[in-house]
């Protein structure tokens, strides 16, 4: 067939070139030779990305653009579903989130995560559903040897509003590749309140919410 039977292939190197791809990247793409392509762009002009290790962006493909769609779609559909919240909503809703993030252990209310916006519903949560000595309040973060500590303890403390005295020593943690790869860059925050009344109070609110009846419907 010979190159006049790839016209197709021609213009799309043609194209690919012009937009700043290596001609090794336009042969593999089009499953051709490089001296192919190299003969069919000669007259492209052609100006070098930088080079800086960054892989080459892309535009969305049709498959991302659907996904994100959803997610768009999705996220919306949460917030009109969910809308304000009532008092009793709100007490529930801390409930459920203490039923899976908090500690059962009988003595102090514990919650820890890594995700502000928990964090900032817990703590709004503890503080309106139940009367609370602030300066019983503890903060303690999680975070991995490398990143800034002092850089995070300004943030948890900022945004759960417990001042830096009432904070507990670190744990800074080793780095283990086998396990885990990804770091949170203020690590892992931990709110809590040394109060066996209200631990039991809390804990008195999971088990009222875990043993509502719910019904399955098996359809």
């Amino acid at each position: 067939m010979g190159y006049r039977g790839k016209v197709e292939e021609q213009e799309r190197a043609r194209d690919l070139r012009a937009e700043a791809w290596t001609l090794q990247e336009i042969a593999s793409d089009l499953g051709v030779s490089k001296s192919s392509v190299s003969l069919w762009t000669r007259d492209v002009d052609f100006e070098p990305r930088p080079r800086r290790g960054a892989a080459r962006k892309r535009g969305p493909n049709k498959l991302q653009i659907a996904k994100q769609a959803e997610i768009d779609e999705m996220l919306a559909w949460g917030r009109d579903r969910i809308g304000t919240l009532s008092d009793d909503a709100f007490l529930a809703a801390g409930a459920a989130l203490y039923a899976g993030e908090g500690s059962k252990t009988d003595g102090s209310v514990k919650f820890a995560n890594s995700d502000p916006r928990m964090i900032v519903f817990f703590c709004a949560w503890l503080r309106q559903v139940f009367e609370i000595d602030e300066a019983r309040l503890r903060l303690c973060i999680y975070l991995h040897k490398g990143l800034d500590l002092a850089s995070a303890l300004t943030f948890w403390c900022e945004l759960t509003g417990i001042p830096s005295s009432q904070t507990l020593k670190p744990y800074r943690a080793v780095a283990d590749q086998s396990l885990r790869r990804t770091k949170h860059p203020r690590g892992c925050c931990y709110v809590s309140y040394n109060c066996s009344r209200t631990h039991r109070a809390v804990i008195g609110l999971v088990n009222a919410l875990l043993g509502l009846p719910v019904e399955i419907d098996p359809g």
